[in-house]
């Protein structure tokens, strides 16, 4: 005997219910819905802004890492001095323009006579390009500074971070492993920073088949100015010959 479907039952969302991001008030809401396709414009000129104020800049080497490094620091030491070791080779410094590593690099560059670049994001509380930028360019959105990090860069350096130099980290990597860009050096800077990371990613992402071998290749680690100006000045001649 053939069974008869049971009808469903309309949801019943409680009162007062809303969808995530939509405002309470239908007015509020319809606004935004209208201000969406305008919003475009805005990208579009934060690209077109960013394009034209970077365009120049190559070679370049961008650095991330912690915007809570103080001076007295050795990380910050550390990155200033990479700052001076590529600018005296002819890099660019591109960092997000804030304090901590990113002011630390932007002073190498600047002490050394190089381009200090700061790609300057606004934030609610309020962020300052750092007194060591020679070429600020501010950009509202997140993703379009990231765009703006690596469309001119010869090579990465990360120093350590939080959330966001990790985010940062993270999408490069999957950005050459998914071929969305061609490979260059991505440097770690401090070995004993990264280990306990590395050692996770080796157990648990390649352990469980989630990454191949050959994605462990993807970066390198350094310690030392020389070591991450060695390596991104080999890659870059060796890039000139082909």
């Amino acid at each position: 005997m053939a069974t008869r479907s049971k009808k469903k039952k309309p949801v019943t969302r409680r009162k007062g219910f809303r969808e995530p991001g939509q405002s309470s008030n239908p007015y509020i809401a319809n606004e935004f819905k209208e201000q969406d396709t305008w919003r475009m414009f805005k990208i579009m000129s934060e690209f077109v802004e960013g394009f034209e104020a970077l365009r120049d800049i190559r070679p370049a080497v961008t650095v991330f890492g912690s915007a809570r490094t103080q001076e007295n620091d050795k990380d910050y030491q550390l990155a200033r001095q990479i700052g001076v070791s590529l600018s005296k080779k002819g890099f660019s410094i591109i960092t997000g323009g804030g304090p901590g590593i990113m002011q630390a690099a932007n002073q190498g560059a600047h002490e050394a006579g190089g381009k200090s670049v700061g790609c300057n994001i606004e934030l609610p509380f309020e962020q300052k390009s750092n007194p060591y930028v020679n070429l600020p360019v501010d950009f509202h959105y997140f993703f379009i500074r990231k765009v703006m990090f690596l469309r001119y860069t010869s090579a990465v350096v990360v120093m350590p971070g939080g959330f966001g130099t990790m985010d940062e980290f993270f999408e490069v990597l999957t950005l050459v492993q998914t071929h969305k860009i061609d490979p260059f050096p991505i440097i770690l800077v401090d070995r004993e920073f990264w280990q306990g990371g590395l050692d996770w990613i080796k157990k648990s992402l390649l352990g469980n088949k989630y990454i191949d071998p050959d994605d462990l290749k993807i970066f390198q680690l350094a310690d030392t100015p020389e070591e991450v100006t060695k390596i991104v000045t080999h890659y870059y001649k060796y890039k000139k010959l082909l």
